[in-house]
C-alpha cells in the first residue's frame, strides 16, 4: 500500500514540478533561459530511491513534455528516463546532509540534457551551431538550474524523508 502511496505523490510532484516550470518560471526567464525544473525532480529520486523510482519519475516527466511540446511522442521519455536511471547509480553514495552530490549530479544531468537536445533536435537538421548553443542556452540553463537546485531540492529532500520514516514504521510493524 506504500509502495501505490509513493508513486501516487511522486506522480503528483510530477504534475505540479511541470505546472510550476510550464506557468510560474517562465516568467522568472533570465534572457530566454529558465531552470529545468523536471530534471531536478528526476535526478533526485534516481540519486535518493534508485535505478527503478528515477525512471518513473523519468517516464512521467518525458511523456509530461512530450504531449506538451515533444514533435514526437517518446524522445523526452527516452531522454529523462535515462537520466533518471543513470542517476539511481549514485544511490549507494548519496547522503542526505551531503549537498555536492547532489548539486554535481543535477549539474551533470542538465549538462547531458542539453548536449542531447542540441544534438537530437538541431545538430541532426543541419544546425551546426554547437559552441553558440553550448555558451547561450546549454551552460547558462545549468547554472540556473544548479542555483534552484539549492531551494527546490530541499522540498524533495523533506518529501522523500517523510515516505521513507513511514515505510519504516510500516515495516516495523510487520516484523
Amino acid at each position: 500500500m506504500l509502495a501505490v502511496k509513493r508513486k501516487v505523490i511522486e506522480a503528483a510532484l510530477v504534475i505540479v514540478f511541470f505546472l510550476l516550470e510550464t506557468t510560474i518560471f517562465s516568467y522568472l526567464e533570465l534572457a530566454s533561459i529558465k531552470p529545468n525544473l523536471l530534471i531536478i525532480l528526476t535526478a533526485a529520486f534516481g540519486f535518493m530511491q534508485g535505478k527503478k523510482e528515477g525512471m518513473f519519475v523519468g517516464v512521467l516527466s518525458g511523456f509530461l513534455l512530450d504531449i506538451s511540446f515533444g514533435q514526437y511522442i517518446g524522445f523526452y521519455i527516452l531522454l529523462y528516463t535515462v537520466i533518471g536511471y543513470a542517476n539511481g547509480f549514485f544511490q549507494k553514495l548519496y547522503y542526505d546532509e551531503n549537498i555536492k552530490l547532489p548539486l554535481l549530479l543535477i549539474g551533470g544531468s542538465e549538462l547531458v540534457y542539453g548536449i542531447l537536445v542540441y544534438f537530437f533536435q538541431f545538430m541532426l537538421q543541419s544546425d551546426f551551431h554547437f559552441l553558440y548553443y553550448l555558451g547561450h542556452v546549454i551552460i547558462p540553463e545549468m547554472l540556473y538550474t544548479v542555483i534552484i537546485t539549492l531551494i527546490v531540492y530541499q522540498i524533495i529532500l523533506r518529501i522523500n524523508r517523510k515516505l521513507v520514516e513511514e515505510e519504516k514504521r510500516s515495516a516495523s510493524r510487520f516484523v
